[in-house]
């Protein structure tokens, strides 16, 4: 369940009730590859599978078109869930033998990277599609109808993925904004769709880390309901990656390689 519901009080001027609220989950996900800890990761459970894809391949881990086979286990007694993933030791990339061990935040920006140079910006995002802003904001309508949890308990992010006709490919939600994102590139490629996401939308802001998953999946277009970093939009400058914050209220600003969008 991507919610559950609590008790609480509400004080409203000088006055208390009892409430119920639905509040968005958030537990520990334990990855082992290999049979040796690799992280933590704190997510909202749900498309599990397609968050460690999408995470494994945004962290440049591993990016063999081969699915990989991920056992699930709960620990009630610590309301964890651990995975287990076997894979090659030749499939693993650099991503995993420059490995920090790390534990990634459901809020964190960089996530623990200690190099910004980490990130490989010798091959940009090089797509010449173009996309309405009418198209675009579209999108966030689309978004916004499909997430069912933020809906019941206002406290989960969404990400998704369209083509450049607004066609909607995946989406998902979790309380982190990261996560959401490594879901939805989980999901396309497991359904061999990732060439085909030419706009990636998030219900957040927009940090440099969101900047680099975009960019490990090629999506050329990001766009947020909020305001990017100044890190984000240097490396989206840099990376070849069409940036757009405030996206509402029939709005948006572009930050970063504009030629792609079309202002009707």
């Amino acid at each position: 369940m991507a919610f559950d519901n609590y008790q609480g009080r509400k004080f409203i001027d000088g006055s208390i009730t009892n409430v119920n609220d639905n509040l968005t989950v958030e537990q520990a996900l334990q990855i082992n590859i290999n049979r040796k800890p690799f992280s933590i990761t704190m997510r909202t459970p749900g498309n599990d599978e397609e968050l460690i894809r999408g995470l494994l391949y945004s962290e440049d881990i591993y990016r063999s078109s081969v699915n990989l086979n991920i056992e699930l286990a709960e620990n009630k007694e610590k309301s964890t869930t651990e995975a287990n993933i076997e894979i090659d030791e030749s499939l693993l990339k650099s991503g995993y033998l420059n490995s920090r061990s790390f534990l990634s935040a459901a809020s964190c920006g960089i996530c623990g990277k200690t190099e910004l140079d980490d990130i490989d910006t010798s091959c940009k995002v090089d797509d010449k599609n173009q996309l309405s802003l009418t198209k675009l904001l579209k999108m966030f309508d689309v978004m916004k109808a499909a997430q069912h949890t933020f809906h019941k308990s206002g406290g989960s992010h969404a990400a998704a993925a369209f083509t450049n006709n607004g066609e909607l490919l995946s989406i998902r939600e979790d309380i982190g904004r990261h996560n959401a994102v490594d879901k939805v590139i989980g999901h396309l490629i497991n359904k061999n769709s990732l060439k085909s996401a030419k706009c990636l939308t998030v219900s957040g802001r927009i940090s440099y880390e969101i900047i680099s998953k975009a960019f490990a999946a090629k999506i050329p277009i990001l766009a947020a309901v909020s305001a990017p970093s100044t890190l984000s939009v240097d490396f989206a400058k840099e990376l070849g990656i069409t940036l757009l914050g405030f996206c509402r209220e029939n709005k948006a600003t572009c930050y970063s390689h504009p030629n792609r969008i079309l202002s009707k």
